[in-house]
């Protein structure tokens, strides 16, 4: 990330000042060397990290603010249907994490979170975590939203069915089951054999 963004930074001085060509030339090279794709064109404040870069793509018009940290995969792209500004702009403190696709000229809030896998298409409010396709709002400023997913499954993974240890648990009730059967067989031959003895 750190070759990424210091390239990135070379290639946006040519950018403003005019020279598309070498910023191009060296916004390519970046991508060929780290496989983070930062338009030339993109903004980006003070303190972006960029985790485990492979497929980030920023594109020309995002806005980035400070202390941003980006993981593998992020796109901050456009939908298409834009003119102009088609971007995102990022506020400070956010983090984006694997994966995430946060497209069209929407603002994101300063210290939000970004969920694994969410794609983000609205705007988002300061002191949030957005997740889920689309992404959706499930904690503002600490406090978790009730029904910010009502047809949705809340998944709790600690109350999830352990297959594998009911399995084991149902043999060892079944084996107790046999284990009484055979007390149970052994004394009835036992007692028979006392009666054939005593003839």
């Amino acid at each position: 990330g750190f070759h990424a963004i210091l390239l990135h930074r070379i290639a946006h001085w040519f950018y403003r000042k005019k020279m598309f060509l070498i910023a191009r030339v060296i916004s390519q090279f970046n991508r060929f060397l780290t496989g983070i794709e930062i338009h030339p064109g993109a903004k980006i404040g003070e303190g972006l990290f960029i985790d485990h870069g492979m497929g980030v793509v920023i594109g020309e018009t995002t806005e980035i603010g400070d202390n941003v940290t980006i993981y593998q995969g992020v796109t901050l792209g456009g939908t298409g249907k834009e003119k102009g500004k088609r971007h995102p702009t990022i506020g400070n403190n956010v983090v984006i994490s694997a994966g995430a696709k946060v497209l069209g000229s929407l603002k994101v809030g300063d210290n939000v979170k970004i969920g694994a896998g969410s794609v983000v298409l609205r705007d988002v409010p300061p002191n949030c975590t957005v997740v889920g396709v689309p992404g959706k709002v499930v904690v503002r400023d600490g406090r978790k939203i009730a029904d910010a997913q009502p047809d949705a499954i809340d998944l709790q993974h600690h109350l999830l069915p352990d297959p594998v240890g009911e399995m084991i648990l149902c043999l060892q009730r079944k084996i107790a089951r046999l284990e009484n059967r055979i007390e149970e067989l052994e004394a009835k031959v036992d007692e028979s054999q006392s009666l054939q003895h005593s003839y």
